[in-house]
């Protein structure tokens, strides 16, 4: 039988979705456009794709609203230049809005086998597991759940996960999740989470045991956890257009990583060209570092 939880704190109460804004609402260009890439460059070192217009307007049209701006122009002037605690709390604002967060449980099934593979091949060795783009904590919760569940193979691992976001960071580690919860089966909710009852049935929450397997740190978007790591998943980060960024964001990638580490990342078919120096592709989206 399940355990049950008695004092699951509340999850965070999300706002109702607003209606659709029309095109018209506000006005957006393609001069609008590149200022937005430009500063979430500049800020986050995230390269937005180009095309992506109607999702920026859909996302940011909201930030007008709350800040009381009447054109992107204008919000984006005040953002560049303004200064202080409302300048700081809307550039946080401006980067997590244009941020996705994927949520669900051992997305991408292949590389959790591949990631139970490695684990038991090297059975008894302290490694050091970084999950980037941590968001709201599913991927690293996920990568605990494969080192609980394999025998000798995840005693000495220490698992860290970063997010430049640190709303979402908070939420990962409160570690609250809907019941229904995508990517789990009935025998891992029951082994790993603890259910909400009364006003909190219908949510889940990690196991403390689990829990205390994965360290959350705030990190900005050019810097680096401490240490080198063995396993690195990067698979909810984006990568950037440009050929020299994503050439500087995958060096530092294999700059924190010891020889012969596994790279596990969504956008691996595309870093192997023109990384091929720094990573071997094993299949699977799995990579081995040169």
């Amino acid at each position: 039988m399940s355990a049950v939880l008695n004092a699951l704190e509340a999850p965070p109460t999300s706002r109702l979705p607003r209606p659709a804004p029309t095109v018209s609402e506000f006005s957006f260009g393609g001069t609008d456009v590149e200022r937005v890439r430009r500063l979430m460059f500049r800020r986050a070192g995230i390269r937005l794709g180009v095309g992506k217009q109607v999702l920026v307007y859909s996302r940011l049209s909201q930030r007008l609203r709350e800040t009381e701006h009447h054109s992107f122009s204008d919000y984006l002037h005040w953002l560049e230049f303004a200064s202080g605690a409302a300048a700081a709390g809307e550039w946080h604002e401006f980067v997590s809005c244009l941020t996705t967060h994927p949520a669900t449980f051992f997305r991408e099934p292949p590389h959790f086998d591949a990631l139970a593979a490695a684990l038991r091949q090297r059975a008894g060795e302290a490694l050091r597991i970084w999950c980037q783009a941590a968001a709201t904590g599913e991927e690293a919760y996920s990568v605990a759940i494969v080192c609980a569940e394999t025998p000798d193979g995840g005693a000495g691992v220490q698992i860290v996960a970063s997010d430049i976001d640190t709303r979402v960071l908070a939420s990962a580690r409160r570690g609250v999740y809907p019941a229904d919860a995508g990517g789990l089966s009935a025998e891992r909710l029951d082994a790993h989470f603890l259910r909400g009852k009364g006003l909190h049935s219908g949510f889940i929450r990690v196991k403390p045991e689990l829990a205390q397997r994965v360290g959350f740190r705030p990190i900005d978007a050019d810097a680096s956890v401490a240490g080198r790591f063995d396993i690195v998943f990067c698979r909810n980060a984006t990568l950037p257009a440009d050929a020299s960024a994503q050439r500087r964001v995958l060096e530092g990638i294999h700059a924190a990583m010891n020889p012969q580490g596994l790279l596990f990342a969504g956008f691996a078919e595309s870093l192997i060209g023109d990384a091929a120096a720094l990573f071997r592709h094993r299949g699977h989206g799995v990579c081995e570092r040169g």
